[in-house]
């Protein structure tokens, strides 16, 4: 009865490397990991007075359209941000709603209703024993000629949905910052994409993981010319932060702003046929979504590799040309964010514990194109 407590952190290990920044050396030790695992409520609304804990506070707000119109009937949905807990009301026939009970901590709003543009709130903070007053919510019009995709396209959305990406963790630990579990996210500006990828390359376990790949290497004696001492695993350790944060900083910030495209791999969940995930899955590292929501060649993955690869001569051992390195790289990385797109579309969504519970991919199979 053993078996199943041994395979934990093999299989912790394994993730990790897979979500690891582009590096030949993760990929490499990522394919060594998966070689060796064995196979395998709700609370109704009410307005009336009752008695709570002085410990708990309560929120509530009004719900208006954009013309200042009362909405009735809003599913307002209260999250505790980086927990799977919600609490869901409704709105009564004056906008009103109210949340009793509310455990002190960070929380997003979510308020949806018929014909309106759904409604995300940024991050705020509830203080034990607080009445907290939530500003006025006004949903706009989803006319016939403004979707709600288009809608929700504005840098300030963007901002919010990443809050939320740059706390999904698989088991509470390993980052999965790069997952976004809402299909129709809006795009990010460009200093979103350069934020999110050094809080990626600076993140607690992404260093440890450099210091595992550097004590990986030093006990393997790979590049023999830096030795096995205690210098040599200083380098080593340089070598692969290098690697990663010129990888991450090419494909997923600098080239993605050139080319306007979303370094993001968008979940696209079990409402659509298995064999469009699949193949959504495996060809990520080759096709990207653009930011103005189309499909394109993915540029940014396949220049910011080769560039990587490149740059990774200047400071590692001479053995192959820049030339040469810049064409494993790439290739390597094609194979290797097709792994990852897989783990990501059928894995991690079943190990999340604080993924918001509101984004669950694409909800409805794509119509057929005429």
């Amino acid at each position: 009865m053993t078996a199943p407590r041994t395979r934990a952190p093999h299989i912790a290990l394994t993730l990790a490397l897979m979500l690891w920044p582009g590096t030949m050396t993760a990929h490499r030790l990522a394919a060594q990991s998966m070689a060796a695992l064995p196979l395998p409520d709700a609370p109704s609304f009410a307005l009336q007075a009752a008695a709570q804990p002085e410990s708990s506070a309560r929120v509530q707000g009004m719900v208006t359209d954009a013309h200042g119109g009362l909405v009735p009937r809003a599913s307002v949905t209260l999250e505790r941000t980086g927990q799977s807990r919600l609490l869901e009301t409704t709105s009564d026939d004056a906008g009103h709603f109210l949340f009793l009970n509310v455990a002190a901590g960070s929380y997003t709003l979510l308020v949806a209703a018929p014909e309106l543009k759904t409604y995300l709130s940024a991050p705020f903070t509830v203080q034990p024993g607080e009445h907290l007053e939530l500003p006025g919510i006004a949903l706009g019009i989803a006319t016939a000629t403004t979707s709600v995709e288009v809608s929700a396209n504005s840098p300030e959305v963007a901002e919010q949905e990443l809050h939320l990406e740059e706390q999904q963790r698989v088991f509470g630990v390993l980052p999965n910052f790069y997952t976004s579990y809402v299909w129709n996210a809006a795009p990010l500006t460009t200093r979103q994409k350069f934020k999110l990828s050094l809080h990626a390359s600076t993140d607690p376990f992404s260093i440890l993981g450099f210091a595992i790949v550097a004590e990986i290497e030093t006990s393997n004696d790979t590049f023999p010319s830096w030795g096995r001492d205690a210098p040599s695993y200083g380098k080593r350790f340089g070598a692969a932060f290098g690697d990663a944060l010129f990888s991450r900083q090419l494909d997923s910030a600098f080239f993605p702003a050139i080319f306007h495209q979303d370094p993001r791999y968008f979940y696209m969940g079990p409402a659509q046929p298995g064999k469009k995930r699949l193949w959504h899955a495996l060809t990520n590292g080759i096709f990207a979504r653009g930011d103005n929501g189309g499909t394109e060649i993915n540029f940014s993955h396949l220049l910011g590799n080769a560039g990587a690869g490149a740059l990774s001569s200047l400071y590692h051992p001479a053995s192959d040309s820049a030339g040469k390195l810049a064409l494993d790289n790439t290739l390597l990385r094609i194979g290797g964010d097709a792994a990852q797109g897989f783990v990501r579309e059928f894995v991690l969504d079943h190990l999340h514990h604080n993924k918001a519970s509101f984004a669950n991919g694409e909800t409805a199979p794509a119509p057929a194109k005429p």
